[in-house]
């Protein structure tokens, strides 16, 4: 896992919607991305580790689903958190 314990809560406060809240679909969309972005530092150095692209490559589609169903639940909040994470252009 490449998230700290830190690094995760830190997410989990930034991105939740409640103090309890660790599994709306904000929170997971953050969590992914975290691992995403350190994925992606890690085949900068390692080009051939493909094992672990499929890995990056289920991760980023999971984001995607998650983030299709913020769109069609709640286009507001699929808004902000594309703005906050800076996932699109």
């Amino acid at each position: 896992m490449s998230l700290t314990k830190e690094r995760k809560h830190e997410l989990i406060g930034a991105y939740g919607r409640g103090k309890a809240d660790t599994g709306s679909a904000e929170v997971q969309i953050a969590l992914l991305t975290g691992r995403i972005s350190h994925l992606t530092d890690h085949f900068k150095k390692h080009s051939k580790d493909f094992a672990s692209r499929r890995g990056l490559l289920m991760m980023v589609s999971r984001r995607r689903r998650l983030l299709d169903y913020l769109k069609r639940v709640a286009p507001q909040r699929y808004l902000d958190i594309i703005q906050r994470l800076e996932i699109r252009k």
